[in-house]
This record gives C-alpha cells, structure tokens and sequence, in this order.
C-alpha cells in the first residue's frame, strides 16, 4: 500500500527580481518518507525548502501540506519544523531551555514543558543534558540539540538544512546513520537538503536531483545510481565513465550500437531508457565498479586491453585510471582490495572486464 500524500508542490516557480530560482516545480512527498533535494550550490534547494516551511511565498503555483492550502500560512503556523545549517544554538540558554523554547506559545506548566522537554531529548539520545550550557556542547551534541527542538514541537514534516555540513567526515558517517534510524523510528516525514551525493543515497527513500532550478530526476538511491536519465545526473551521482556510441541496426530483441574502445554491443530493448529513440543515441555510460582488472585469467562476458596510467590506493579500494584502445582520456576502475591481490603500477597493460547489461545510454 502506498503511503498517503503529505506535500504536494504544484507548478512551483519563484523569481527573486529577474532572476528564477524555481521553474514550475512539480512533487509529491509521501507521509513518513526521507526526501531528499540534492544538487549543487545555487540550484534553488534551499530556497524550495524554506518555501516549504514558510518563510518565502511562491511566486506562482501552490503548496499543499496534509491536504491543506499553505497560501497565507505563516511558518509558525505550519505543521513544519525547521533544523537550520547552523543549528541556531542560542548560547545564552541552556540545552533544556533551547529545546522548550518554542513550546512557551503552547502554555504548557513547567511539569508538562519539562516531560515534553526531556522526552524530546531521549529521542536524539541526550537524557539527562538539560541542565548542561549550550556553549558547552560538541558539534554533534548541537546537532541533536537542534534536532530535538524541532521535534519537541511535533510536527509532521522535518525540515534539514544541510544539518551536517559543520561536522568532520566520522562523526557526519555516524550522524547520517542516526539520523536516518531516528527518522524511520519515529515514522515522521523529513526534508533534507544537501549537496553530498553520498549522504543523499545513504540517508533517502527518494531524492529529487535539481539543476538550475528544475527537478532533473527523481527517483530512489538506486534507481538514480543505476538508471540515469541524462549525462548531468549521472556525473552529479557517483562517477561514470562515458564513451561515444552509434547505433547500428535494430533487431527484435536488441539494439546494436559501436561503442568506442569496445566494438559493437547489443544492448536488450528493455535497457534502453523510456523517451530515448536508439538511433539518437550518442553516448554510453559505465560506472567504475561494473570495470574489472582480470587477475590471474579470471573470465569475464567482454574483454579489453588497457594501460594503467594512474593508480589511486585507499586501503580498502583502489582506484585505476586507465586507457582503451585509440582513446585519448582515460576511464576510472575501482577494484575491492583483497587478500594476496597486488595493486598494478602505473605504465602495465591490463585485461579489462565488462558486461553489456552494465551500459548505461544517453542521447
């Protein structure tokens, strides 16, 4: 069954004088899903969110929360809660009273203020830190702190502003995967904007990927990953590889295209996108892990030679840059590093391994 509807964005557009930051938005947000909006800098993420909480109006079109109309809903009136990229820690208060502050328009006694108080604090595993000054908090306790008051408001829609943007690499990890836990746990809709591919594919049921003010594609982690719909997505997601095609004739069950460095492929009809017209295909993409380095005559569906230009050691993978035939840039190969493999040098041909249920096509 799917869950019900809980943000539905209608032709959504906003100009901030001759400048559009958003072009006719279209989207609907399903109750207890993390969404994320995910794409570069100035690509009007941020200004969709906020419009979505309430602090900017659109300037055509409409937002729909629960089934109701929030033109003319001021922010503090919407069934939203906002977790700022600074957090909005005020330093002068102290954890307790960051948390309760916006439950004083609620005119709860100091009994209930404190139950819902600490309550909210258990949810992001802070018991007990009530009483604890705020200047005193580390970066991920501030997150929490941040976090707790939104939730302690109850709201149906979390909204994340690049909440984990100030924290360093480990403890980001470790925040993305409590983040996410906590959101499942609690069943509530989150909002998050980001910039970090990885983070959006870890952390999301669905993310819409926004260029330019435009949703290029919306679709789950994998089906974003594995099934891109154009070039743009696919660089913006992950890596890819990508090689100059041309269709060759058309069969019953396959498509034939050239591809350079690796002949002619037939490619199953199911694998070519909805939209795309084979002959106006023009480019292939692979990702780096659907390449192997064939160690030791291992076999593989398709085979290539290649010299290793570059080679890139994380302990856990490494990295080759490496040259198909008549090509003049490289393709990259991550290969997991495993018990007794050695890692190829620079200036060595290799044997490069892949399979035609692995390309990817684009127009």
């Amino acid at each position: 069954m799917t869950p019900k509807t809980i943000i539905n964005l209608n032709d959504v557009t906003k100009n901030f004088g001759s400048v559009q930051a958003l072009r006719g938005i279209n989207a609907e947000i399903r109750e207890g899903e993390f969404f994320s909006l995910l794409g570069p800098s100035g690509c009007g993420k941020t200004t969709l969110l906020r419009m979505i909480a309430g602090f900017e109006d659109p300037t055509t079109g409409s937002i729909v929360i629960d089934g109701k109309p929030m033109e003319g809903i001021t922010a503090n009136h919407r069934p939203t809660n906002m977790v700022f990229q600074s957090y909005a820690i005020f330093p002068h208060l102290s954890v307790a009273e960051n948390v309760g502050y916006g439950l004083k328009r609620k005119k709860l006694s100091k009994a209930e203020m404190a139950e819902e108080v600490e309550n909210a604090l258990a949810k992001v595993d802070l018991q007990g830190y009530g009483t604890r000054a705020a200047h005193e908090l580390s970066g991920g306790q501030r997150q929490r702190v941040a976090l707790a008051r939104a939730l302690v408001m109850k709201p149906k829609v979390v909204l994340l502003d690049e909440p984990l943007s100030a924290l360093d690499k480990k403890l980001r990890e470790q925040m993305q995967v409590e983040l996410r836990a906590l959101q499942q746990s609690l069943g509530i809709t989150f909002i998050l904007v980001t910039h970090d591919q990885e983070e959006a594919l870890i952390m999301s049921d669905r993310i819409a990927v926004m260029f330019e003010g435009e949703i290029a594609q919306m679709a789950t982690p994998e089906e974003l990953y594995r099934y891109p719909k154009t070039r743009r997505v696919a660089s913006f997601i992950g890596v890819m590889n990508f090689l100059d095609a041309r269709f060759v004739q058309m069969a019953n069950d396959h498509i034939t295209f050239e591809i350079a460095a690796l002949g002619q492929v037939d490619i199953p009809r199911a694998q070519v996108p909805d939209g795309l017209t084979p002959q106006t295909i023009e480019t292939v993409g692979i990702r780096p892990e659907m390449l192997t380095v064939l160690f030791d005559g291992a076999a593989s569906e398709r085979t290539v030679n290649a010299e290793v230009v570059n080679t890139s050691y994380y302990g856990d993978m490494t990295y080759y840059d490496v040259l198909l035939p008549d090509q003049t840039k490289p393709v990259t190969i991550s290969m997991r590093n495993t018990a007794g493999r050695s890692v190829v040098k620079p200036g060595n041909t290799v044997s490069v391994g892949w399979g035609s249920d692995s390309i990817v096509l684009f127009n």
